[in-house]
């Protein structure tokens, strides 16, 4: 007989870096590091990316955050002065530069994975920092439009996905896409309009979930628009649905959210809810289908869990 050993705790380190918020992870960054804000300089320096000790205090003290193409550079490169995983601190970036009636909701958005629940969490936050993640808080949701097919069996079928971008600054040349099922199952295919492309993609057969970069056709400057469709499918059989969510870290412009049924697998209960982040209100209404479709339609969300439940 024998006990089995208890998993070691989490390093403050590597949990800041699982979690953030930004600030705090790097603070922590840099104290493990032994080095010193100027020493940290002279580093930056010397890889082409200059950044001042005043800049560096500023963004570990939380006052500022790197946001223009020269910063987000030399937060590529402080990552690896300080010796962490690649896009272990950019991730972690939160919205740049928000203005307006969106000023409140925009400090108070959580990281890229926050608002994925555990054990799922840690598994969105690995796939993450295994692509280029840097430029999706300098992209402005402006609509977004999902569509989900429930086949005969009540099961997640395809998926399909139109989104219109913003950049908010000079730069981004992609995006990432995140999908992951809420039964685990197969990974589904992924197929992206022209022309955008596919860039590195992970993916978890253990939870179906795949995170891919999806890939421009041209970097884009401040103020320019893009358009991105995608469609995964389903080629193996797959535990039934329940839900079709999608979360998003910063405030947004309209969505609209559809479930199309097959007449064999209709539900007896539908229903919309979204979860706010800056209210931290739950909001419910039952939907009524229509030749087997149903659809929830918003607009101004801020950070938070929208979907469509079944029964």
């Amino acid at each position: 007989m024998h006990d089995d050993a208890a998993p070691p705790p989490e390093e403050p380190l590597a949990r800041l870096l699982r979690t953030g918020p930004f600030p705090d992870a790097l603070r922590a960054a840099m104290d493990a590091s032994g080095l010193t804000l100027d020493r940290i300089r002279h580093r930056l320096h010397g890889l082409g990316t200059p950044v001042s000790t005043a800049t560096l205090s500023c963004w570990r003290s939380g006052r500022h955050q790197p946001s223009q193409t020269a910063a987000l550079a030399a937060l590529a490169s402080l990552e690896r002065v300080l010796e962490v995983p690649p896009g272990a601190l950019s991730s972690l970036l939160g919205p740049s530069r928000p203005r307006g009636r969106w000023l409140r909701l925009a400090a108070d958005a959580p990281g890229l994975t926050a608002l994925w629940p555990e054990p799922r969490r840690r598994d969105v936050s690995d796939a993450y920092r295994s692509v280029d993640s840097r430029w999706i808080s300098s992209l402005r949701c402006l609509n977004r439009h999902m569509r989900l097919e429930i086949d005969a069996h009540g099961r997640e079928h395809r998926v399909w996905m139109r989104q219109v971008v913003r950049a908010e600054q000079d730069g981004p040349d992609r995006t990432v896409l995140a999908h992951l099922p809420d039964t685990p199952g197969s990974v589904p295919s992924l197929d992206l309009r022209p022309p955008c492309r596919r860039g590195a993609v992970v993916e978890n057969p253990h939870t179906g979930m795949l995170v891919a970069e999806v890939l421009f056709s041209r970097p884009l400057r401040r103020g320019d628009t893009a358009i991105f469709e995608a469609t995964l499918t389903h080629a193996e059989p797959r535990p039934p649905a329940r839900e079709f969510t999608f979360r998003q870290q910063a405030p947004a412009g309209e969505y609209a959210l559809e479930v199309h049924f097959h007449p064999a697998a209709l539900p007896a209960t539908c229903y919309a809810f979204s979860s706010s982040i800056a209210s931290g209100r739950d909001a419910r209404r039952v939907l009524h289908p229509t030749d087997g479709c149903v659809h929830v339609i918003g607009s101004r969300a801020g950070p938070g869990v929208f979907g469509i439940r079944w029964e």
